[in-house]
């Protein structure tokens, strides 16, 4: 059995969870979640824990187990909490905006770049440097991120590009310029 698959996942109050037919539905005040379980996995809620099972000892099985734990853990999270992931924009008179539900991305370009939203996410740019992203959904959100930021990846020589606000950027030493040959 998975380490990670054997842990319960603590349902908080005003979440309900249910797995009916190979489709398990968490729904939370922030909103509702869906997921496909596939294999031979079973989900039990017990007052306020849910437990992931196995039903047999199939290929796979044993790796699903800890995935789907851990795609319920995301979920419950999702519905109550929510997730949120910051970019940093750093070039010379580069900017973002927000535009009705597109973002506008000015990164060194010919022309404005502009990103849609996708449904179920919240792009807000509160400064002309940031894009915060934000939803229930953590892949979406971490989709979404992934996305913007290959728009302009952070280079190791200036540090330009569109960063992740956490992420630290190996910066290379330039060229010499023919240093100590005469």
């Amino acid at each position: 059995m998975s380490r990670i698959g054997k842990l319960p996942v603590v349902i908080p109050a005003g979440v309900t969870v249910n797995f009916e037919n190979g489709l398990l539905t968490v729904k939370g005040s922030k909103g509702t979640l869906t997921q496909k379980i596939v294999g031979e996995i079973d989900i039990k809620v017990e007052g306020a824990e849910a437990h992931v099972l196995t039903t047999g000892d199939g290929e796979g099985t044993n790796a699903k187990h800890g995935l789907y734990r851990a795609l319920l853990h995301n979920m419950v999270v999702g519905v109550t909490e929510g997730y949120t992931k910051s970019l940093i924009v750093n070039g010379v008179g580069w900017k973002v905006a927000k535009s009705g539900n597109k973002l506008v991305l000015n990164v060194g370009f010919s022309h404005p770049v502009d990103f849609p939203e996708p449904q179920g996410i919240t792009i807000a740019c509160p400064t002309p440097n940031e894009i915060t992203v934000s939803g229930i959904d953590k892949t979406v959100v971490g989709q979404t991120a992934a996305n913007i930021r290959k728009i302009r990846i952070p280079e190791p020589y200036h540090g330009y590009g569109i960063a992740y606000k956490d992420e630290v950027i190996e910066r290379k030493e330039g060229k010499t310029g023919g240093k100590g040959k005469k």
